[in-house]
């Protein structure tokens, strides 16, 4: 048995390493752990920018990964603590974005400002016991290549948005959403969808 195995299988040892990884009060992981386990972890391009206000709380047994020509503007908040997240060539990420693992967006994707994409939900089943102390599940997000998220939209855990589609500003996106689409409105419905006979983008 591995070490990784060994410390899964036992719940108190799981616990203290955990413990030793994550602070209980500050977002993310240890200091240590950002500057000498996930670097080697992680992977990011050389030719891509993070720029100096983004917040990356990245933890070392989910993957991260940022493609070239790939930019994550100030205030956005990257969490792969519970999911792994992707991040495509050519992707851009506007200001104040909230990315909450598991989530894959695509190349050449474009996000405006404020987007959340969450593919957390917290479970709340038993009235019993606080939200935050039940058992949390994920579903991931899907954006495809040649994407364009509206500011102030919401997209879902469990969602996927299809290639070269788009989602209006405030839209809050609960079903998945076919390739070459135009959707808005909460919830998003389809607006619009590009007819390759016609070549025009036509209303359904």
């Amino acid at each position: 048995m591995g070490i990784v195995q060994k410390i899964k299988s036992n719940p108190r040892l799981k616990k203290w390493v955990y413990w030793l990884m994550v602070s209980e009060t500050s977002p993310g992981c240890r200091l240590w752990v950002r500057l000498f386990v996930n670097p080697f972890k992680h992977k990011v391009s050389r030719k891509a920018v993070i720029r100096s206000y983004a917040r990356l709380d990245l933890a070392p047994w989910n993957m991260f990964s940022l493609g070239k020509k790939a930019v994550i503007e100030d205030f956005c908040c990257i969490n792969n603590m519970v999911g792994d997240v992707f991040i495509g060539e050519n992707a851009h990420l506007g200001l104040s974005n909230t990315v909450i693992g598991p989530v894959r967006i695509g190349d050449n994707t474009i996000m405006a400002q404020n987007i959340v994409l969450s593919g957390l939900n917290h479970g709340y089943a038993d009235p019993d016991v606080p939200i935050k102390n039940q058992k949390e599940t994920t579903a991931p997000i899907v954006i495809e290549d040649d994407c364009w998220i509206g500011a102030n939209s919401v997209v879902v855990a469990g969602v996927t948005i299809g290639k070269h589609s788009i989602v209006a500003g405030g839209s809050v996106v609960t079903k998945n959403v076919p390739p070459y689409t135009i959707v808005g409105g909460n919830p998003a419905k389809v607006l619009k969808q590009y007819n390759s006979i016609t070549k025009l983008w036509e209303k359904p």
